[in-house]
């Protein structure tokens, strides 16, 4: 599993221009699984997570995870993240899950993520979305459950 995870002021997710999530200061994910997930490597990355210490303390350190700071989340499915553009001009997503284990790892990790943060907004999975983030910093951070980076 990957995810990009970004410190955001705001942000939100329009379906058909109707707006399904909307979160204010916090993390927004982008979400991709991969063909050989498991629940094991949700439960790594809602740990990581939860618990990344990305917010700054009262001497600007980065000191203070979303769970410090009471901050809420937005998850967004995209598969683009497994994505390899390693060769040539087109990224490959043959290492991206199929739909229902995707939808199912999906659904498992955001189930997670609700049993420990307050506020849990998503998008709509295998959805066309428009996704509004005001990144805070920036602040921008590259998740991989195979420790790939």
């Amino acid at each position: 599993m990957r995810a990009v995870v970004q410190r955001v002021k705001e942000a939100y997710v329009l379906v058909d221009g109707k707006e399904v999530g909307r979160i204010q200061k916090g993390l927004c994910l982008l979400v991709g699984v991969a063909q050989d997930d498991t629940e094991e490597d949700v439960d790594y990355i809602c740990e990581k997570v939860i618990n990344l210490r990305i917010f700054e303390d009262e001497n600007s350190k980065f000191n203070l995870s979303l769970l410090d700071v009471g901050g809420e989340v937005l998850v967004v499915s995209n598969f683009t993240v497994m994505g390899d553009a390693r060769k040539g001009r087109r990224p490959n997503f043959m290492f991206a899950a199929e739909k229902e284990r995707a939808e199912r790892l999906y659904n498992y990790f955001v189930e997670k993520l609700k049993q420990k943060v307050q506020k849990v907004e998503c998008g709509v999975f295998q959805a066309h979305m428009e996704v509004a983030i005001l990144n805070d910093g920036p602040v921008t951070v590259l998740l991989d459950s195979k420790k790939v980076f």
